[in-house]
């Protein structure tokens, strides 16, 4: 049966109702057509519009005939080779977008038929010379958003770009400076759409900010200055608590609201850690956050850079070791103006006094809403050492909060309380897990950088239901959408389906 979609309906009635030659007459049977299409309700496709998802949650809510057993070769509904990219698919209203380097200056975006892989167009953009970046991380890493009507997506030399979704015309482009990282991991942030703004989070080692554009011109609706955060990655999310809406973004040390007409800071809880790889989930007014952060709480910046800069190991780090991006930050380090920076000098130069967060491993919940520091009154509950993911991003599906890290080491606890429902136990796939874990039908899907794709049955107790080879190195997090999983491996994309029998 075909699903009468909006658009779908619009494309038909326009089609048959447009003027005709003044001696043709309308077909009756076109009429009764267009009769009959208005009076159904249409059946709208299930979208999945930015990174994990709606508000970013990693679950449908609709689908429920999604598949357990499958492979590159199993299932599969459609395929089609792209170019590497670690960026997620999105769609929306039955089309997919997803993004790539095509060639070595060159960055595509794409746009298919999610249900039969057909490409709708594709769009180049020449991106210039590239900055330093360090694997698995790729330049075409940043998931777009899409609202049906434009594309947004971030890259590192381009800044946001607004693309038609039906053509894939640049409509707008909105200069972004360069993100610079300490340890040279390299842009992977991805915008979401609120209302008629595009709200963008760039934590980098330099100027991290969050900025709203306006969604159909480009232009700056408000900019927020972040200079106590570090090079991170999280994905903003909307809170409702409190009887508003907050844009809720974490990151070194603090969970921040903020007001979403003006940008203005409503509220800060201080108890994050230093780096921050994964993004917050919500549930009704609750934030959960799983950081994983390289050492203890007394591993501040300094450590890292010590190991990782300090390239002849004398104990002291020298301009020479940094991008001179960070020059004038290191001058204001170095308070003897000796050329080197040691001990507490090299936290001076890079790492907020205000903030100066270190590692460990955390679950929390934190309610939303509230004003001001609402740390002593807002942590709803905050578990120590208990198998946090350091990249992959917290999944709550229904009573559960699931998380799953380096090795295959998963854990689950209760979302109400934090109650242990089992903790550190193996998926059995090894390796390192870089996506996002995604629910939907009951079952929870875990991708790992090897390119096996995990299915878990959903609820209290670990329980394996199918272990599937996608064939390729998978950084990407999966989408699910009308019953199809979409998977991005570095150089391809898989539409996964039990249509596909």
């Amino acid at each position: 049966m075909v699903r009468v979609t909006p658009r779908l309906l619009s494309s038909i009635t326009s089609s048959i109702t447009r003027p005709l030659d003044r001696h043709r007459e309308l077909p009756a049977a076109a009429i009764a057509l267009v009769v009959y299409l208005a009076g159904l309700a249409p059946v709208p496709a299930e979208d999945w519009p930015q990174f994990r998802g709606n508000n970013a949650s990693g679950v449908s809510s609709e689908s429920d005939d999604l598949p357990v057993k499958f492979s590159a070769t199993e299932k599969v509904l459609w395929s089609t080779k792209l170019g590497e990219g670690v960026a997620s698919p999105v769609i929306y209203d039955g089309r997919l977008y997803v993004t790539s380097m095509v060639a070595e200056q060159k960055f595509a975006v794409f746009a298919f038929d999610a249900r039969t892989g057909k490409q709708l167009w594709r769009s180049e953009f020449d991106t210039g010379p590239l900055p330093e970046i360090t694997t698995p991380n790729t330049h075409a890493s940043c998931t777009p958003a899409v609202d049906g009507q434009r594309v947004y997506v971030h890259f590192s030399t381009l800044g946001l770009l607004g693309l038609d979704a039906e053509t894939g015309k640049l409509v707008w482009k909105h200069p972004v400076a360069l993100p610079f990282y300490l340890l040279g991991w390299g842009a992977a942030n991805s915008p979401i759409v609120y209302e008629n703004m595009v709200i963008f989070n760039l934590d980098d080692d330099l100027s991290p900010f969050l900025l709203a554009v306006d969604k159909y011109t480009g232009k700056t609706i408000w900019r927020s200055e972040r200079p106590e955060m570090l090079g991170g990655y999280a994905v903003p999310v909307v809170v409702k608590a409190s009887g508003r809406e907050d844009i809720v973004v974490a990151g070194s040390g603090k969970l921040k609201g903020y007001d979403p007409s003006t940008g203005k800071e409503r509220w800060t809880c201080n108890t994050l850690l230093r780096t921050i790889m994964t993004s917050p989930v919500v549930r009704d007014d609750k934030i959960y956050v799983s950081l994983q952060s390289y050492g203890d709480a007394d591993r501040v910046l300094k450590f890292a850079l010590l190991q990782w800069k300090d390239t002849n190991q004398d104990g002291r780090l020298e301009k020479s070791e940094f991008d001179k991006a960070f020059w004038d930050k290191f001058d204001r380090g170095d308070k003897d103006r000796d050329g080197f920076l040691v001990d507490d000098e090299i936290d001076d130069a890079f790492q907020a006094a205000s903030n100066r967060v270190g590692g460990g491993n955390i679950i929390q919940a934190i309610r939303g809403g509230g004003s001001g520091d609402v740390t002593k009154t807002h942590l709803v509950w905050n578990l120590d050492n208990k198998s946090p993911s350091n990249i992959a991003s917290p999944l709550v599906v229904g009573d559960q909060l699931f998380v799953v890290k380096k090795g295959g080491i998963s854990a689950s606890f209760s979302a109400a309380d934090g109650k242990k429902l089992w903790s550190k136990k193996r998926i059995r796939n090894l390796g390192n897990y870089y996506a996002s874990p995604i629910a939907g039908d009951g079952k929870i899907y875990v991708m790992g950088e090897n390119g096996y794709l995990v299915v878990l049955q959903q609820g209290a107790k670990l329980k394996i239901l199918g272990r599937n080879d996608m064939g390729e190195t998978t950084v990407a997090t999966p989408a699910i959408a009308d019953n199809r999983i979409f998977v991005r491996t570095l150089n391809q994309l898989f539409c996964i389906s039990n249509e596909a029998r």
